[in-house]
């Protein structure tokens, strides 16, 4: 669909309706021991990527990006003074068209004074609305930044990856208990996450 913006993953495009709708503020959840950024890798190949770092350097994130199983399409990654949410609202203010924006992570700058940070949201959902993008916050469980409630409910929707040991083997799963648009998925997704991200179809029919 023309209005969506595909996640890379087809069997998660396809209960998505085509994707993420364009102009969705997404927060992605998980554990820090997780491989949740494999999913973030994975949606960098399926469209031109701005890839905000908060914790990680340019470098690490690149070396990461290189190795990553996806096919990763154009990405420009940039280190965030966490310390300065200016610096991340000058960055919204600049976005391009139709791009993704991930924000890796999210924790730090969920510190900020709650009536800047909630600026920063209203500003960022502002800017992808003009120019039909979609933007993840990889927000980690565990640590309790003072708006992470805040960042739950500007949230258009919400992806929670969770790991747990079932069997002797671990086992992923993508539930969105989120989501403010046509085609919310109502049962959790089992993914592989050895080699890419892929829809574990040995659990579930997709």
């Amino acid at each position: 669909m023309a209005d969506r913006l595909r996640t890379g993953i087809d069997a998660l495009d396809r209960r998505l309706e085509g994707g993420l709708p364009r102009g969705a503020l997404v927060a992605y959840t998980a554990e820090p021991a997780s491989q949740s950024e494999r999913l973030l890798y994975e949606l960098t190949a399926a469209c031109e990527t701005r890839y905000l770092s908060t914790e990680r350097s340019v470098r690490a994130v690149r070396s990461s990006l290189e190795v990553a199983p996806a096919a990763v399409a154009e990405t420009r990654v940039e280190r965030l003074s966490a310390e300065r949410l200016e610096d991340a609202s000058r960055i919204v203010a600049d976005l391009d068209e139709e791009r993704l924006l991930i924000v890796d992570t999210a924790d730090r700058l969920e510190r900020s004074d709650p009536d800047d940070y909630v600026a920063f949201l209203n500003e960022l959902k502002g800017a992808l609305l003009e120019a039909d993008g979609v933007a993840v916050l990889h927000c980690l469980r565990g640590a309790k930044p003072r708006n992470r409630t805040r960042t739950l409910h500007a949230a258009d929707a919400v992806f929670e990856l969770r790991t747990d040991r079932a069997g002797g083997r671990l086992e992923t799963t993508l539930a969105i208990p989120k989501f403010r648009y046509d085609g919310q998925p109502a049962e959790a997704i089992t993914l592989e996450l050895t080699d890419g991200v892929a829809i574990d179809t040995s659990r579930d029919i997709a």
